[in-house]
């Protein structure tokens, strides 16, 4: 076998080892649960603002908020039909958009709502994805906010992203 018969071996044998080792994964998330990647490819749809509407999120539970450095998250959107005591992994009770200069909305992240009239704040927190909910005063409710849309180098559970703008 001559010198480029070797080098064409040597490559498919490299790209079989590294396909068998990504093994259909995508490598540039490591990690990221298995679960909120499944939630991200469910919402791919929603990256429409229009198809999020009709989908019954079309109800604007805050404007855009801002924390200063810390970062943004942007304008929630909620489907109040959601909105009860559970936490369900494939329904995220609000989608989070980032509102751009020209009107459009860039989904970014959803949030998990669990109001406290209905689990109370002396209850466990309710959790997804290992993560547990934490409580937020202001508006009376547990929270998980997870950025599936928008990396964020603060934690893929953080409140806040940086990389968020209002």
């Amino acid at each position: 076998m001559n010198i480029s018969g070797r080098v064409m071996v040597y490559a498919g044998v490299t790209v079989l080892a590294i396909a068998a080792a990504c093994n259909g994964s995508n490598a540039t998330e490591p990690g990221i649960p298995q679960g909120v990647k499944d939630l991200r490819a469910s919402l791919d749809a929603f990256t429409s603002f229009n198809l999020a509407k009709d989908a019954g999120y079309n109800t604007a539970i805050t404007d855009c908020m801002s924390n200063g450095d810390v970062g943004a998250m942007g304008i929630h959107f909620a489907n109040p039909a959601f909105i009860d005591a559970t936490a369900d992994a494939a329904h995220p009770e609000a989608l989070i958009y980032e509102p751009g200069t020209n009107g459009q909305m860039s989904l970014v992240g959803v949030e998990f709502i669990v109001p406290f009239a209905l689990v109370p704040k002396t209850a466990t927190p309710p959790a997804l994805f290992g993560q547990q909910f934490v409580q937020n005063d202001v508006f009376g409710v547990w929270a998980l906010h997870v950025w599936t849309h928008r990396t964020n180098p603060s934690g893929l559970f953080a409140s806040w992203n940086p990389r968020v703008h209002c």
